[in-house]
């Protein structure tokens, strides 16, 4: 049975089923003449217990014929009109709210941008990193984290910031996830740069993606995630990943693994950083000496 009020789409602990027309409705429109019951007309006689009997004969009211018909699908219609355009406005509302209190939300709103503008011809070329020429364009360490090679490039990122990013985020603070971020973007960038043997071009936030994993797991270690669907804890998942990239150094998959190496590096040592650092304060705020 649908829990939701068929006029307003709230849900209460109890609601009503009008028993002339067999809907469901809250406590505002659980009266007939509230939700201009159609069924009325079928059951003349009925009583709300304070209105008197809602028919023309006993009332000398107006009777629920075709006029009234066309009244309540303008209602209805106006409803939905209503409902469709609070919902939309909802949802604007919490897009906008996440992407100004998230970082990871703002990356990713940033990358979906990024994404559609190149195809503009030369945007990649300007903003993606080329190995030999990292000092003539120095802002490609940090803007070749936000471009994308294909859509399932940037959905796979995406979808693993969107979770791990906001789970980071939440246990060390946005400044931090921040500092992480990019920190392990731009060591990726350099790793890529220094032992690749060839100039192609590299685009992607993976390397970052890989540090905020490595953080998360240095603090969360026994953390449920689940890999193609198979669940596991984040510390082995890490470490398939980690196999899996030195494994396939050299190969010619147009992926730059020493990249996600590297970025899995920083990430480790900012967690242990983190943890140690949160040790160290847990440890002078119990230290009886301060007493």
């Amino acid at each position: 049975m649908d829990n939701k009020c068929w006029i307003c789409g709230k849900q209460e602990l109890m609601m009503f089923t009008c028993r002339h027309c067999g809907k469901t409705f809250c406590s505002d429109h659980r009266l007939p003449e509230r939700h201009a019951c159609e069924g009325l007309d079928r059951n003349a006689g009925y009583s709300s217990g304070t209105s008197g009997n809602y028919n023309r004969s006993n009332t000398g009211g107006q009777a629920y014929g075709p006029e009234m018909d066309d009244v309540i699908k303008n209602m209805m219609k106006d409803a939905a009109r209503t409902a469709a355009k609070g919902a939309a406005t909802g949802a604007v509302h919490r897009t906008r709210s996440s992407i100004s209190t998230s970082p990871s939300m703002a990356i990713i709103f940033i990358c979906i941008i990024s994404f559609f503008l190149e195809l503009i011809p030369g945007y990649v070329d300007f903003f993606q990193l080329v190995p030999n020429t990292i000092f003539l364009k120095p802002w490609t360490l940090i803007t070749h984290m936000f471009l994308h090679a294909s859509f399932g490039h940037i959905l796979f990122n995406m979808l693993v910031l969107f979770f791990f990013g906001r789970e980071l985020e939440r246990r060390i603070g946005k400044d931090m996830f921040l500092y992480v971020y990019f920190i392990s973007g731009v060591v990726a960038a350099l790793g890529y740069a220094l032992t690749s043997s060839v100039s192609y071009p590299m685009v992607g936030a993976s390397g970052a993606i890989m540090g905020v994993f490595a953080t998360l797991t240095i603090l969360a270690p026994d953390m449920q995630v689940y890999v193609y669907f198979i669940p596991m804890k984040i510390k082995y998942a890490l470490l398939l990943f980690v196999l899996l990239d030195f494994a396939l150094i050299g190969a010619p998959d147009m992926i730059a693994h020493t990249a996600h190496l590297s970025g899995v590096l920083v990430g480790l040592y900012m967690g242990i950083r983190i943890r140690n650092t949160r040790k160290q304060r847990r440890r002078a705020e119990y230290d009886p000496r301060r007493w």
